[in-house]
């Protein structure tokens, strides 16, 4: 298009040129030459606006060629690379097909060799059997003979046995001739003992009949002394046998009536909602129920009974906190230590405010009015307390009644007879957190509280009426005595065996560093929890050693006791 644009200048020079130099005197031709020109460039302009329009149509056209064949280009690429994965996923499955056929043939080839050695066998097998069987038919051939042989004997044998039978069918008749001649030998020695017996009475005056009771009591004074002999035996193996049968079923009555007891009052089922629940209350690691024990001091014993845990403790208010607190814990879901001890705390609470009610309903149903709140919490703590199996409040409720019936009989004040048996035990409700008796920690009670002086009487002589100062002392006493005697007031001795376990939690109190101390698995074990800024690691395994050593040497108790000393180490931050 440039080159066009150059020859059309040229050409008006040239046009101009020759016009210029020919007319260059001649003025009308001037004029010519300047419409020419104007006409020349107009053309040129038109032409080279139409070139222009060509040339945009052209790089256009261009464009597009170019942009199409780019486009086929990119798609043949596309094609290509699709080709090329296709024909690589079928080299790679014709190989993996490779390796298929040739894993087969190497198969093939194992199956081949197996069969070959399989017809080798079978070979080496039939010409073993047939050697066998040539050698059972020799065997059999062989038997055979000795069958043959054997028949021969049994034929010699029948015919000995012929010969035999002869020889004993005549020594048959023979013996029946000698038996005949002993008989006849038989009856003449009869006949001749006859006569001796005969001349034997004569000659010693007796008749027969008197000769036999004479032996006959003889021999009966002889058997009357071995008779006796032997009954005294067996009257002393009777005894024995006896006092043996007794004891086996006397223990077995004991055991089985101690079972019963030991599980009412060391022991509590708590029903949870399925087995899942179980592996909850343990956590992760075991340290759900290891906050639940060191936090409640109760065993929680997780085994294979379905759907319920068993709670193991010989204080019934711990394990009574302890079962609230896991009711509390299955309810509401969310088991982990925090909110373990948060539930503790409030079972606590509310533990005091259900003891609380206790001694009031106890006080209600003795017809005992005017008792402190003080008062009225120690005795509902009796609610949880046992003396030789019998529930301490309820014997208390029964001592009021008839100590008030008696009353009423003298002609004495009966409420004040009623409030003297009621308070008789209260000494009972703490006497294992403080030392000295029942009686004594209940004369304490009462003066701080201000009771009656008969009722301090009653307290401190129910014992030994004889050494008291009033009447009620004495209805008090016989009472208590009427409440634990009747039967089946009290099933077993449960006092030693709370004494054992309360001396095992004392002897690991008194260690240092000792925080709580908690008798477990029927006193077979204390778990003791320590101070972990007082006791090290180290510390904490010589401590064990230490009250294991104690134990041994200031306590008696059946089997062994396991000592476990627990240091925990607690971070405590709020986020506010």
């Amino acid at each position: 298009m440039d080159m066009l644009y150059v020859i059309l200048a040229l050409l008006a020079g040239l046009v101009g040129g020759f016009l210029g130099g020919r007319s260059s005197g001649q003025r009308a031709r001037s004029e010519l030459d300047d419409r020419l020109q104007q006409e020349a460039r107009a053309e040129a302009d038109r032409i080279r606006a139409q070139a222009d329009a060509e040339a945009r149509q052209v790089r256009a056209e261009a464009d597009q060629v170019r942009q199409e064949t780019s486009r086929r280009i990119q798609e043949a690429a596309e094609r290509e690379a699709k080709i090329a994965a296709q024909v690589a996923a079928q080299e790679t499955q014709l190989g993996a097909q490779r390796e298929q056929v040739a894993g087969l043939r190497a198969a093939l080839d194992s199956e081949r060799a197996l069969i070959e050695a399989g017809r080798a066998q079978a070979k080496a097998d039939l010409a073993r059997d047939r050697e066998a069987l040539a050698a059972d038919r020799q065997d059999t051939r062989r038997e055979r003979e000795e069958l043959g042989r054997e028949i021969e004997r049994l034929g010699r044998r029948a015919e000995q046995l012929d010969a035999r039978g002869e020889r004993l069918d005549a020594l048959e008749e023979r013996l029946e001739e000698t038996q005949r001649a002993l008989a006849v030998q038989q009856a003449d020695v009869t006949e001749r003992l006859r006569q001796a017996d005969l001349k034997l009475y004569e000659v010693a005056q007796l008749s027969p009949d008197v000769a036999r009771e004479q032996i006959l009591g003889r021999l009966d004074e002889e058997l009357e002394e071995e008779k006796a002999v032997r009954v005294r035996a067996m009257v002393e193996r009777a005894s024995a046998e006896a006092k043996r049968s007794a004891r086996s079923i006397i223990a077995q009555a004991i055991q089985r009536s101690a079972s019963e007891t030991s599980a009412q009052l060391s022991v509590s089922v708590v029903p949870i909602p399925n087995d899942a629940m179980k592996g909850r209350l343990i956590g992760r690691e075991g340290r759900n129920i290891r906050a639940f024990e060191a936090l409640t001091g109760v065993d929680l014993i997780i085994d294979d009974t379905p759907e319920a845990v068993i709670l193991s403790s010989f204080n019934p208010v711990r394990r009574e906190v302890a079962r609230h607190v896991l009711d509390a814990l299955v309810a509401d879901g969310r088991i982990h230590p925090t909110r373990i001890e948060e539930m503790v705390h409030k079972a606590q609470e509310d533990m005091k405010a259900f003891m609380h009610a206790q001694g009031e309903e106890a006080a209600i149903e003795a017809g005992v009015v005017g008792i402190k709140p003080g008062l009225v919490q120690l005795l509902g703590r009796m609610y949880f307390r046992t003396s030789y199996g019998q529930n301490v409040l309820k014997h208390s409720i029964q001592v009021a009644h008839l100590t008030g019936i008696m009353a009423d009989e003298l002609g004495l004040d009966a409420a004040l007879a009623r409030r003297a048996g009621l308070m008789h035990d209260v000494g009972k409700s703490i006497d294992r957190e403080i030392d000295g008796t029942h009686v004594e920690i209940g004369i304490n009670l009462a003066r701080r509280f201000g009771e009656p002086h008969e009722v301090i009487d009653g307290i401190a002589h129910h014992h030994d009426p004889e050494n008291g100062e009033t009447l009620y002392s004495v209805l008090v006493a016989a009472a208590d005595a009427i409440s634990a005697a009747r039967p089946g007031a009290r099933r077993e001795e449960l006092e030693s065996y709370v004494r054992r376990l309360e001396q095992l939690e004392q002897i690991a109190v008194s260690f240092p560093g000792v925080q709580q101390a908690y008798a477990i698995q029927a006193g077979r074990e204390v778990r003791v929890i320590v101070q972990p800024d007082k006791v090290t690691d180290a510390q904490a395994t010589l401590l064990a050693r230490e009250i294991a050593g104690r134990v041994e040497q200031d306590m008696e108790y059946p089997g062994q006791v396991q000592v476990t000393v627990v240091r925990e180490s607690r971070a405590v931050e709020v986020a506010r």
